[in-house]
């Protein structure tokens, strides 16, 4: 575990505008303070995709103001779960960690529409992981 009682978990997607933005927002949304959450990208975008942000609007979860953050070997080393979504070789891969990369497409350049089934599978790989990580009653 990290310097604290909780477990930690890192989301990786490419730009940071998306996957991993809507990852990082479930998990803090279903999980409060039991998880510590962060959120990188490779090479971030300038902002989160506005297709993200109003699928996630419709499930009552407010990603409007997130900025996408760069990947740093810190926010790696931080963490207890690193998990990858299509961003390749580019993230550090320190002994310890739990990696894991989710299938999942890409939400860029896509309309609501094509958001919300990618946001609901997230959903669920979320409450998964939830469940393994920091099951519910867990302080």
């Amino acid at each position: 575990m990290s310097d604290t009682a909780r477990p930690s978990v890192l989301f990786v997607c490419v730009h940071n505008a998306g996957r991993s933005q809507m990852a990082a927002a479930f998990l803090t949304y279903l999980a409060g303070d039991r998880v510590q959450v962060r959120s990188a990208g490779s090479a971030p975008a300038d902002a989160v995709n506005p297709s993200v942000v109003a699928a996630m609007a419709e499930v009552g979860i407010d990603v409007s103001a997130e900025v996408p953050k760069v990947l740093t070997v810190e926010a790696v080393q931080a963490s207890d779960v690193v998990i990858t979504m299509g961003c390749g070789d580019t993230c550090p891969v320190f002994p310890g960690k739990r990696y894991l990369d989710w299938q999942l497409p890409d939400p860029a350049g896509q309309g609501v529409e094509a958001v919300r089934p990618i946001r609901d599978d997230i959903e669920q790989r979320i409450r998964e992981l939830l469940e393994q990580i920091a099951p519910e009653g867990q302080a």
